[in-house]
């Protein structure tokens, strides 16, 4: 009788296997997804591409994550058309400059492929969300703090990319927070082009001339790195206050030793994790407020999503780098 029963209960297993295993798989096998950065080799972007890889490997859809290996809006564009080409089932594009991207965003989604912004956005065009940083409120951020070390007196400098809208929208919220410190002015504004060595040979240049500099603000990833180096090979670290913008390594490694006092960190890894998600619920049509994404008059979506900041100074480094430390451990 016990093994009338296991018998039953054998068949129905492999029967139940059987119906599963005839079923469709949820992702198709020629589902891919592109992920398009305007610096891969930039720690921010690395972390970014973390995100997107885990999410791919928990969705079980193959990704591609793509773009120059220096600052160049236009090589991240033919990135962007090369990956449009591939007809994929949809695209993640940070615009180093939105502009140049509009057209050409319009086009892939017109085509069928959605596009989502990451990090930096391109309002203008027919992308379908924007998921990131509220850049402005991360400018507040950045000139509150810089405010209260200088106690609202100074001169400052500004290290940036101008043109790039995140970027823009950041020194926005900068010069917001400085109308309540009339005190504090930006007496140079350095383009780095996203280059530590830029930021560094421009600031070394400053204070090499006698340049008085009260506090430097960096409104991107690279400058605090690259204003710190120059700041410790003159043999002045900490005499002059940093506050930078991201939490890559080097960054954390010189609020740790004092050179840089604080950073505004953003979640790169956070927007790429989720941005890969909804374009597979785009894919998917999973939200069925109409039938589908391509023809609903309206995005399904979200219009916006604001994934965060944190300032990071020495009083909560330990938990930033613990962190940093474990995601470059192999899985």
């Amino acid at each position: 009788m016990r093994m009338h029963r296991t018998v039953i209960l054998l068949l129905t297993v492999s029967l139940g296997m059987t119906l599963l295993s005839c079923q469709k798989p949820y992702h198709e096998e020629t589902e891919r997804y592109f992920f398009v950065a305007a610096n891969i080799t930039l720690p921010y972007w690395q972390e970014a591409q973390a995100g997107f890889q885990d999410a791919a490997r928990g969705m079980a859809v193959k990704v591609e994550f793509v773009g120059p290996t220096s600052y160049s809006p236009e090589e991240e564009l033919a990135a962007f058309r090369q990956a449009v080409a591939a007809q994929p089932s949809g695209i993640l594009v940070s615009p180093a400059q939105a502009e140049l991207f509009n057209k050409e965003i319009d086009a892939a989604v017109q085509a069928g492929i959605p596009v989502i912004c990451v990090d930096s956005d391109a309002p203008e065009s027919k992308r379908i969300l924007f998921i990131g940083t509220d850049n402005v409120n991360a400018g507040i951020q950045s000139g509150r703090r810089m405010g209260e070390i200088l106690r609202g007196q100074g001169q400052i400098v500004v290290i940036t990319v101008p043109g790039q809208l995140n970027l823009e929208e950041r020194l926005r919220g900068v010069e917001e927070v400085f109308k309540q410190y009339p005190g504090i002015k930006i007496m140079k504004t350095i383009d780095d082009k996203g280059d530590p060595r830029i930021a560094n040979d421009e600031i070394a240049k400053m204070l090499e001339a006698k340049t008085k500099i009260d506090g430097i603000l960096c409104l991107e990833a690279s400058g605090g790195p690259g204003a710190a180096e120059a700041l410790h090979r003159l043999d002045m670290d900490g005499k002059i206050p940093i506050v930078a913008m991201d939490k890559n390594p080097d960054t954390l490694d010189w609020i740790e030793r004092g050179s840089i006092a604080a950073t505004v960190a953003q979640k790169s890894y956070t927007m790429a994790f989720y941005g890969l998600r909804l374009l597979d619920d785009l894919h998917h049509n999973i939200v069925h407020e109409f039938k589908d994404w391509k023809t609903a008059p309206v995005s399904p979506l979200p219009t916006a999503i604001d994934t965060g900041t944190a300032v990071i100074d020495q009083s909560n480094l330990p938990a930033f780098q613990a962190a940093a430390a474990e995601r470059r451990q192999p899985l």
